[in-house]
């Protein structure tokens, strides 16, 4: 299944896009009810808040008076602290039983309004976030929850920014416009990215790719995109694993395949297989036959028909390419990786006539086979040069 989270400020229109979801074929854990249900009449949560905050919090009925209970705990860091402590464990467990309950090929979309300020970002396949400007959000909380504008901005503020919550969206819905502007592009994301996600997650293939080379202008997030990468890969295969971001999109400014490249360092091929498949359940299946690097210059700066071994996964998701290496610490495809990075970011020459090669090269517009291979004889030129530059500076992995 399809692991979806949904973010978003107080008042953005989360609710609504989970809605439209809903209507499409999604299943929706709601946190917020959840959240609900875990401080109901007769359960263990609404006794430790009692315990913790006092019988004021309790409506005449023995419900939680949730009003009294938010004026204490929104003004009071500390205390929304150890709400938070006695409220999001119990959450969790319940949206554990509930997904594992889906059938395998839902699209389960878990509606949390504090994804972000509680670090569950990379237990998702995909997060989408919900945005819109804080005037608009107070316009809305004002008008449809009653609140006065003070206690919005209030409620604004002591949630995650939206610097914070862009940096963790894989989409980011901008729900400035109507509410038919929004739902035109839910169903979009629905049709064209969930679905087929879905589908190629289930059956273990990466998402196709497009048949010709072709090269974008640089973007400023692909390094914000790699942190998500990466975030994803370690809590799948261990938070302790090395993760680079490597290739052209690694160089600040230097055009390239809008292509993530990310190194993940095992201890050995037996490892790198070991983590096949918890990094294909996260997103990432092994390319088939994706086994070995591509020919790479030898020691002594000719080609060579010998491989570097790796083991080559790729991304299910139909809108982020990724290529995944797996490689051996230490190995020669391994450092290779790293220095050659470094030497493009150090040497503005190299990177100008590396780039002058890619444009070259693109123009003709080959595959991506053709684009790999019409590259190898500037690599062959460039592997002394990069020695040179790893000997003059010292170099060392960092």
């Amino acid at each position: 299944m399809l692991k979806v989270g949904l973010t978003g400020g107080i008042g953005a229109g989360k609710s609504a896009v989970a809605t439209r979801l809903a209507t499409s074929g999604a299943l929706i854990v709601d946190a917020d009810l959840l959240a609900r249900e875990v401080v109901a009449v007769g359960t263990d949560g609404l006794a430790e808040v009692v315990a913790t905050f006092g019988p004021e919090v309790l409506a005449a009925d023995g419900s939680l008076d949730r009003p009294a209970l938010g004026a204490r705990v929104f003004a009071n860091p500390d205390a929304r602290t150890r709400l938070e402590a006695i409220v999001h464990p119990r959450v969790r467990r319940r949206t554990v039983e509930l997904t594992a309950a889906a059938p395998a090929d839902a699209v389960v979309v878990n509606d949390v309004p504090l994804l972000v300020e509680t670090g569950l970002a990379p237990a998702y396949h995909l997060v989408v976030v919900v945005s819109a400007a804080e005037r608009l959000r107070i316009d809305r909380l004002t008008r449809d929850r009653g609140m006065s504008r003070d206690a919005a901005q209030a409620r604004i503020r002591a949630q995650a920014d939206d610097a914070q919550r862009a940096a963790a969206a894989d989409v980011l819905l901008d729900n400035d416009g109507s509410r038919d502007d929004l739902t035109a592009v839910v169903d979009r994301l629905w049709r064209d990215r969930l679905v087929p996600y879905e589908a190629n997650l289930r059956a273990g293939r990466p998402a196709p790719r497009p048949p010709l080379a072709a090269l974008a202008e640089p973007d400023p997030t692909w390094p914000a995109q790699f942190d998500r990468i990466a975030a994803r890969i370690r809590h799948a295969v261990g938070a302790d694993r090395r993760v680079d971001h490597v290739g052209s999109t690694a160089v600040p400014g230097l055009p390239a395949k809008d292509v993530i490249d990310v190194q993940l360092t095992v201890d050995s091929l037996d490892d790198a297989d070991g983590c096949a498949a918890a990094l294909a359940a996260a997103g990432f299946p092994r390319l088939p036959g994706g086994r070995s690097d591509s020919p790479k210059p030898g020691q002594d700066g000719a080609s060579t028909e010998a491989r570097w071994p790796k083991r080559l996964h790729r991304n299910a998701d139909p809108g982020r390419a990724v290529n995944l290496h797996v490689r051996v610490g230490g190995s020669p495809g391994w450092r290779y990786a790293l220095a050659f990075r470094d030497h493009l970011r150090a040497d503005e020459r190299e990177r100008a006539d590396y780039l002058a090669v890619k444009r070259r090269i693109a123009a003709a517009a080959p595959t991506t086979r053709e684009y790999a291979v019409a590259k190898e004889p500037w690599f062959d030129q460039a592997w002394p040069r990069l020695l040179r530059w790893i000997e003059e500076t010292g170099w060392q992995q960092p």
